[in-house]
């Protein structure tokens, strides 16, 4: 007891402490949002999907890359990319990203 005494009585504990209680408010916040950004069409059908994913802002190559991990980008477009055969488990994981604005069905498909 007297340790998370000394942690809150010092100013640098606190900071801390603060930090750490932000980074878990916005980790619940993201996962709030998350279910949000993903299109109702998405939510059922084949196991695995091939969607775009919008972005609020002109895709880098660090955000191709990240995408990557959720499955084989085929293109990018002003402010979205393709992404293909992406597990439907891992929409929610996607939508995750903050920022992701939102993940729709891949036009033509």
């Amino acid at each position: 007891m007297s340790l998370w005494r000394s942690i809150l009585q010092s100013t640098q504990g606190r900071i801390v402490m603060a930090c750490v209680v932000l980074a878990v408010l916005w980790q619940i916040l993201l996962s709030l949002l998350a279910p949000g950004k993903i299109a109702d069409s998405l939510r059922e059908g084949k196991s695995k999907v091939n969607v775009q994913v919008v972005l609020p802002f002109t895709p880098d190559r660090f955000h191709v890359m990240a995408m990557q991990r959720f499955g084989r980008v085929s293109g990018t477009d002003d402010v979205s990319i393709e992404v293909r055969g992406v597990k439907r488990d891992e929409l929610s994981n996607l939508a995750h990203l903050f920022w992701v604005k939102r993940i729709e069905p891949l036009k033509g498909d």
